[in-house]
């Protein structure tokens, strides 16, 4: 037997509500409850016998004034949300209410529809996204199977995984689990191509004749940091073993301060591990260059009883004089929470330097479960 779905409930707080009613039936014949109020203080005694969905909320009223209400509301009930609906233009007044967290801000005269649009966004928009998304992913599903099929560069594969991985985040927020399984079964399909595109180019992507050759770990630094040394101090910020998706899940957290011109991806040489693809990063050399023209910091034994990354500032430091690079650097690496509110403290002593390289372990060591950090 089917469970029927829940109703929506909305408590509409007007001092001319009569005036509504016209707009409460609509909404009441989409399916809606409605409870309402004329001033601010019944609306916070009916919120206490009945839990809403939404608040419509007057900004004029006797009493305590909408704002005043809003308020009120928060205070009691901040995971509600209020849109307010007011005849005011006034700049200040939208100010406030939008620093008081409002859902949406309405001026009246207001048509149904509207509203109806209004009470959707905030109330069934996780539902309906849902819906949108798994029907965008199924209708891009025989498109980007065709792409993996046809890949035949790293650079098709860049743009494939770009992909997966944007369905990836938007699957995430849906409650589809099918299509998700789907998604899954994609990738699976697109890591299995790209290795075999792996076997077969990865010894002529080294040898750096192949003119869609990807950028290599041991490139990265002459290619893309090192050019902007011409022109201001350059802060290289390397978090380990952080993937694409992690970094897209962090982008909206940084792109409120940073604006983010360029997204490269590039291609770590085999293996991944950090006294070869890390050391190579650093140095610009390939392990056995390493091995040969730095044996005294090589470090790719596995029976190396230190740390295999314990050189990396002086890697850097000789690609610089070997590449007639003549910078101030500064290397640190931040692997604790001291380490970091350190780094925090001494910020603006950097100024003096031109390269400031900050290696920063948090996804590394949530990776390998060290939960005995301070991340």
């Amino acid at each position: 037997m089917s469970i029927p779905a829940r109703k929506i409930t909305l408590l509409w707080i007007d001092d001319e509500i009569d005036l509504l009613r016209p707009h409460i039936l609509f909404l009441q014949n989409k399916g809606y409850e409605i409870f309402t109020a004329t001033n601010g203080y019944d609306a916070m005694d009916s919120l206490s016998a009945h839990p809403v969905d939404l608040v419509l909320l007057d900004e004029n009223m006797p009493g305590w004034s909408g704002l005043e209400t809003l308020s009120r509301i928060k205070m009691a009930l901040p995971e509600v949300p209020v849109v307010m609906i007011t005849k005011s233009e006034e700049e200040h007044i939208m100010d406030q209410a939008i620093g008081a967290k409002i859902a949406d801000y309405l001026i009246k005269p207001v048509n149904p529809n509207q509203i109806l649009l209004c009470i959707k966004k905030n109330t069934d928009r996780l539902r309906l996204v849902s819906q949108q998304t798994t029907s965008a992913y199924q209708v891009s599903f025989a498109t980007l199977g065709s792409e993996i099929m046809q890949a035949r560069s790293f650079q098709d594969f860049a743009d494939v995984y770009r992909k997966l991985v944007y369905w990836e985040t938007e699957l995430d927020a849906s409650s589809d689990s099918g299509m998700t399984e789907v998604l899954q079964m994609q990738k699976n399909e697109a890591n299995q191509a790209f290795s075999k595109l792996i076997r077969n180019e990865y010894a002529t992507w080294l040898s750096g004749r192949q003119a869609d050759a990807p950028l290599l770990s041991n490139r990265i630094l002459q290619q893309e940091v090192f050019p902007l040394l011409q022109q201001n101090p350059v802060y290289l910020i390397v978090i380990d073993n952080m993937r694409y998706d992690q970094w897209r899940s962090v982008y909206s957290l940084l792109s409120p301060y940073f604006r983010i011109e360029k997204e490269l991806l590039y291609c770590s040489i085999l293996p991944t591990v950090t006294q070869y693809a890390r050391n190579a990063l650093f140095s610009g050399l390939m392990p056995l260059q390493i091995q040969e023209m730095l044996p005294d910091w090589w470090t790719g034994e596995e029976e190396h009883d230190e740390g295999h990354n314990e050189y990396e500032d002086r890697m850097l430091q000789h690609q610089l004089q070997r590449l007639g690079i003549r910078k101030r650097m500064l290397y640190e690496k931040i692997a604790t929470e001291r380490s970091g509110r350190k780094l925090s403290d001494r910020i603006a002593q950097y100024q003096q330097y031109d390269l400031i390289t900050l290696v920063i372990n948090f996804v590394d060591q949530l990776s390998h479960a060290r939960t005995d950090s301070h991340m």
